[in-house]
């Protein structure tokens, strides 16, 4: 089958698309046809090396966290799925490979995929869907008539999570770049502010501030209200490790007002992004379908920025 491996750490260019075996399921396994998996921009400092430490992955290394796809054989013990069954699910957390004709994951990472979706397009949600939920819902506890505010809010979670917070019944601002200001108001936002032009000082106070961006946390946390909560899901990708000491230690010093999490969903979690989806609370935002041979160029589009919503593989 083929895979998207690599060999060493670099640039876009490092990525090879490999002829591998087909894995096959263990105990508690299921093994998935994959249709479409997503680019994930958090991948980008794992294949550039900066996060070397956080995996014990040899190479060579597979790329992709979530996918879509039918069931194509089950492992020893694992019951209530079957062969052919629409699913869409993540790869253990912090394990990739999903960019791939199969994958072999615990039952535990699957959902039944949204029935009202293609395969292609739901693609886009399974890991910035989950995060965005575990997020909004977990983490800050949004609740009706508070006042959001999300950082980033074209990319893959912020663009979900605009639409979310509005389901939830917030008042939603976001903060994006001049040329889509219009789009994220298609999305949901209530008021879209240009990031370029407006400064931490010139914004209000925010019930739930949820940062896609990593950088300047402390003039946002600045801009919460008493009871505000931060919820910060993004490093500065200049300074990425001193970043994380210093969010671990807002995050230590005010853990009710600043959040940290590493997304890793149950398999409820995921069950619930299939319902939210099929209510219409979430809708897939698609930027780019590129086939498995150009990933390396949805890597370079990813790295310049500017993309919205989600890239995403085409394996047919």
């Amino acid at each position: 089958m083929r895979a998207v491996q690599y060999t060493r750490f670099g640039p876009p260019e490092v990525l090879r698309v490999n002829d591998v075996p087909t894995p096959q399921p263990g105990p508690g396994e299921v093994l998935v046809e994959v249709r479409a998996a997503s680019v994930d921009a958090g991948e980008l400092a794992f294949r550039t090396g900066r996060l070397r430490g956080l995996t014990r992955a040899r190479f060579p290394r597979g790329l992709g966290g979530d996918f879509t796809g039918r069931i194509a054989a089950l492992g020893a013990g694992v019951h209530g799925w079957s062969a052919g069954e629409e699913v869409w699910g993540l790869m253990p957390h912090l394990a990739f490979g999903a960019i791939a004709d199969y994958v072999t994951v615990p039952e535990q990472r699957l959902a039944r995929a949204p029935r009202n979706l293609s395969l292609l397009d739901a693609a886009a949600l399974p890991s910035s869907g989950t995060t965005a939920l575990t997020a909004l819902t977990d983490k800050a506890a949004l609740t009706g008539g508070e006042r959001l505010l999300v950082r980033g809010a074209t990319g893959g979670v912020g663009s979900l999570a605009v639409q979310l917070g509005k389901a939830l019944g917030a008042h939603v601002t976001a903060l994006a770049g001049a040329r889509n200001l219009g789009w994220v108001t298609e999305l949901g936002a209530d008021t879209a502010l240009d990031y370029r032009t407006t400064r931490p000082q010139d914004l209000g106070r925010y019930d739930v501030i949820l940062d896609v961006v990593g950088t300047d946390l402390g003039a946002y946390q600045a801009r919460l209200t008493r009871g505000g909560r931060l919820v910060a899901l993004a490093f500065d990708q200049d300074r990425i490790l001193a970043s994380m000491v210093t969010m671990g230690l807002r995050a230590a010093l005010s853990p009710r007002r600043v959040k940290l999490f590493s997304n890793n969903p149950s398999s409820a979690r995921i069950a619930e992004l299939t319902a939210s989806a099929e209510a219409g609370s979430i809708r897939p935002v698609i930027d780019t379908v590129y086939p498995i041979g150009d990933v390396a160029q949805a890597h370079r589009r990813l790295e310049a920025g500017g993309v919205r919503g989600k890239l995403i593989i085409d394996m047919r």
